[in-house]
């Protein structure tokens, strides 16, 4: 961890090293040896991950950028087009080349607006370029980006809860997991965990689609619906909510599991561990939990689980609890 200011040189260097591992690990010849490289790299300093974050970020816009075309044999020539083009995105970017920059925009490709939020142990609330409201529910991480013909928003991880200032000729498009929501001014939720994702309509109107290659359009919503998809849907499951939705409870605090099963309150629970709770089998799965909990104190729940269902926890060999469901004794006589 560095403890003392760093040069120029020094920052550079990490700069240049950010840069390659985000090259290294794109590109489809990244070996595991590469990969334990780059962990070891990234883990140990936060200016690292910190660098390599906005690197990413930097590569996102990179893809928008016109790719320039090499023969098959030419490897060399192919890595090097890749890094004009990440250079380009990082000029822009830091407004270094304002002619690229007006093309860029102009042709779609670049945003002329960039913004990178995170809420850490308790509930964030932003504003993003465009005016529109956001709240960012504990650990979650959203990239904001304003085209010239849509505003696109990126959720990283966790849950927001989005206000969208109204603007139809300029489309509101929220990216979650393989699929998208698209507004043009409207109140919703998006909750996402690993591959699920879930959406909830307040007010106005939306199209969610599971799948962003598949179609721009989507299923629409309207108040009181809600769309959940997850990686490979061809698209997604929509229902009414009903009287008692607790969708929203996170925003006063609150996780609500209302009788639910084990197999569904755990992605609900999990958002908020480091370590998610697994299921030891299906009929684990089928125990029902139900309660209201503090959102920063979750964590306490999953050792309190034996004392409130029939089941004891163990540990598998990554380190995660399992909750394994204790049988019924044999009768005796």
């Amino acid at each position: 961890m560095t403890e003392h200011p760093l040069s120029e040189a020094e920052y550079d260097a990490i700069t240049d090293a950010a840069a390659h591992w985000c090259m290294r690990l794109h590109a489809a010849d990244c070996t595991d040896a590469e990969r334990q490289a780059f962990k070891q790299w990234h883990d140990a300093d936060p200016l690292h991950a910190f660098e390599y974050e906005a690197m990413l970020e930097i590569w996102a816009v990179a893809d928008h950028l016109p790719r320039v075309e090499s023969t098959p044999t030419a490897p060399a020539r192919r890595t090097q087009s890749r890094w004009s083009r990440l250079a380009v995105a990082a000029a822009v970017l830091v407004v270094g080349m304002p002619l690229v920059a007006y093309t860029g925009w102009n042709l779609g490709w670049v945003a002329n607006s960039y913004q990178r939020f995170e809420a850490g142990a308790s509930v964030r609330h932003i504003t993003l370029g465009d005016g529109s409201q956001v709240e960012l529910n504990l650990g979650s991480e959203l990239v904001f980006a304003n085209y010239k013909n849509e505003r696109r928003v990126t959720l990283k991880k966790g849950e927001a809860f989005f206000d969208v200032s109204h603007d139809k000729q300029h489309p509101f498009v929220v990216r979650a997991g393989q699929g998208q929501v698209r507004v043009t001014g409207t109140r919703f939720n998006v909750w996402m965990y690993q591959d699920q994702v879930r959406i909830t309509l307040l007010e106005g109107s939306v199209r969610v689609t599971s799948n962003q290659a598949l179609t721009r359009d989507g299923l629409p919503l309207s108040p009181g619906m809600q769309a959940s998809y997850k990686a490979g849907d061809q698209q997604p499951q929509v229902r009414e909510t009903d009287a008692n939705d607790s969708s929203l409870a996170w925003r006063n605090g609150k996780l609500v599991l209302d009788n639910l099963a084990l197999s569904d309150a755990l992605p609900l629970i999990n958002r908020y561990l480091d370590r998610p709770v697994m299921l030891a089998d299906n009929s684990t799965g089928g125990l029902r939990i139900g309660g209201v909990y503090n959102i920063s104190e979750v964590q306490n729940l999953v050792p309190s689980l034996p004392k409130v269902l029939p089941v004891y926890l163990t540990r598998n060999k990554d380190g995660n609890p399992v909750l394994n469901s204790i049988g019924q004794r044999p009768a005796t006589h």
